[in-house]
Parts: structure tokens; sequence; C-alpha cells
């Protein structure tokens, strides 16, 4: 541990030498980079600093207690705090992932259930929305395509934090949303109060940073345009401004029709395109690595269930981590910190466990 502190109070200090030349900040994207690094280096410097203070604190009470003893009384109270300290500067030590500290691309596509699927993604889409502006965050609607009934077939939605610690990054807490949501509840359209079953995706992408972060040959892509259209179908533009981009190599296609210029929502499809080829890329890095480091809320399959939302009881339940709680109607509202705390705590259970069986 100590020849891995040794090493990172350098990066930190390097970094800060870095962040103090102006030529650095001429390039946005590298000096927010470089912040959230530095960021979580400082968190870490500032724990061991603290350790350190606390030990030497009482180590000075020892020795007082030799000669009068009434300092002995501090010593189980300097004790307890130097055991938290470590225990703190132990889990900051804990490999983080990369990507922590950048925002995400969101999708939410309705799924199993017609109707009652969009509109349930509609409700996903609010919760998020609601859970962001909790958390100071800016959210960005990218594209949308609404059923008829008012729910959401699919959508595209941009998140995106100010916050330099990585710890408090969206992607930190958002990257455990993707898979499916499944729901049941009496369906809008019911008639005879049947409690209904259905599903709907989530999809979360780390965004690019800068646009060089990804090299996207021109040869590769092969762009289409055509006439946006509404829920129904009908046309709702005169002009071919609806974009579709497929990326030949990976085949990964993106489609965009919100915006009612033809260059907007190219825009928008090359950053979404952009944050798919990052997300294939790092899990293609991740399934090199040894099983014995991969988190397990990270490694669940993203066609598995992963939530289950009961509107009759009220309860929310995430089928990963076990947490249960019966205030459904609050979490649809945005009160979802509770839930991915559970998974953050499950997963750096997770990362702990694989470094002590290293």
């Amino acid at each position: 541990m100590l020849d891995s502190l040794a090493g990172l109070r350098a990066e930190h200090a390097k970094l800060q030498e870095q962040l103090s030349d102006s030529a650095i900040h001429a390039n946005p994207g590298m000096a927010k980079k470089l912040n959230r690094r530095y960021a979580e280096l400082s968190a870490i410097v500032a724990a061991q600093d603290l350790v350190h203070q606390i030990n030497d604190d009482l180590e000075a009470a020892k020795e007082l207690a030799k000669e009068d003893a009434s300092f002995a009384a501090e010593l189980p109270v300097l004790e307890e705090q130097l055991g938290e300290a470590s225990e703190k500067l132990r889990r900051m030590l804990i490999p983080r992932d990369e990507s922590d500290g950048r925002d995400v691309i969101m999708e939410i596509k309705a799924g199993e259930g017609g109707a009652e699927s969009a509109l349930f993604a509609g409700d996903l889409l609010r919760m998020y929305l609601h859970y962001a502006s909790s958390k100071g965050w800016k959210t960005e609607i990218l594209d949308k395509t609404e059923s008829d009934l008012g729910g959401v077939k699919d959508v595209q939605v941009a998140i995106k934090s100010n916050a330099s610690d990585p710890a408090q990054g969206v992607w930190a807490h958002l990257k455990y949303e993707g898979g499916v949501h499944r729901v049941q509840r009496v369906p809008a359209t019911e008639t005879q109060g049947r409690i209904h079953t259905s599903a709907a995706g989530v999809l979360v992408f780390p965004e690019v940073d800068v646009p060089e972060e990804v090299e996207i040959a021109a040869n590769d892509l092969r762009i289409d345009v055509y006439r946006s259209s509404g829920p129904g179908g009908q046309s709702v533009n005169t002009t071919d401004s609806a974009v579709r981009i497929t990326h030949l190599p990976t085949g990964i296609v993106v489609a965009m029709q919100n915006e009612k210029s033809q260059l907007q929502n190219k825009e928008a499809a090359m950053r979404i395109l952009r944050a798919r080829i990052l997300a294939a890329e790092q899990e293609a890095i991740e399934a090199e690595q040894s099983a014995a480091r991969k988190s397990q809320v990270r490694t669940v399959d993203r066609s598995e269930r992963i939530r289950t939302y009961n509107f009759p009881e009220n309860r929310i339940a995430d089928h990963r981590t076990g947490y249960k709680s019966y205030n459904l109607d609050q979490v649809m509202d945005g009160a979802l910190e509770a839930v991915v705390l559970s998974c953050i705590q499950a997963d750096e259970e997770a990362r702990l466990k694989a470094l002590g069986n290293d």
C-alpha cells in the first residue's frame, strides 16, 4: 500500500504542475480529464494525511499517558478514529472505473408490453430527470419518439455534471442502471383492474470528453437522411432533416430526428455513436481481464432483468443487490439515491474481495 501511495502522491504533484500550465486549458476536454484525476488523487492525499495526523496524535497521547493517566482516556477514541480513517483510505485505493467522472448518454426503450411499456418508459425518463435534478446535473433530450398515448417508444438523453470528483460523477452513479426494468401494475388501458407485467430497457454509455478520444474514419460511416415522423408514423417535417448513421466496422446504427436541422441531428447522432463505440471498446477490455477483477454488478448480462417496480405494493426491488424498499412512489419522483448506493456498495465489496484474492 505504501508503494502505491508514494506513486499516487508523485502523480498528484505532477498533475498539479500540469494544471498550472495555461496551455493545458486551451483543450477543455483534456483539462477536464486531468482535473478529474487530480480531484480523485487530492482526496486520497488528504485521506492519507489524516491517517498520519491521527497516528501522530495517538503516539503522542501514549507517551503523555505514561506520565499523566488522564491522557489514557484519549487512547480508545484516537484508536477508533485511526481505524475509521485507515478503512476510508483503503476503500479509496480500490481501483476505480476510469470512466466514473464522465458524463453519460442514457437510452430508454419500450419493450415487452406494448402501450403500457411505452408509458413505463416515459415514467423511467421522468424518474431519471428528477434524480438528475436532485443531484444538480444538467439534462438534454437528444432524441425522443413518443407513443400514441403519450408514452415513450425510445429516448436518448445526455446527463452532465460539473463535479470534478469522479466519485460524484454521473457515470459513477448511473452505470448500474443498464438492463431490463420490469413493472407490475394495472395499466391505464386495463378495464378490469388486472395487474400486468411489462418491461422497458435502459442503456447507459459514458460520453466521450473530446471527439479525438474515439477515432472514426469518414469511410467507416454510412449516412442516410430522411423525413422525421411522429407517433403514428405521419411526417412531421417537409425536409429530409432526420439522420441515420451506420458505423460499418461495428454495425452500430444511430438514428436522430429530434432537431429540425439535419446538421444538429448529425451532431447529436455522432455524440451517441462515439459513446457506444467507447462503451464497446471498454467492454472488450473488461472481457480480457480476469473474472476475479470484474464487478458482480457491472458484469450482469444487460439482457437480464435488474429491477422490479411493483406499484400495487409500492415496492421496488433490485435483483442484483437484494435491495428492497416500499417507497416506490418517492423513487418514481426521483428519490433513487438509496437504490443507486446499494449498487455502488455491492460493487465496492466485490472489488475489495478481488483485491484480497490477489
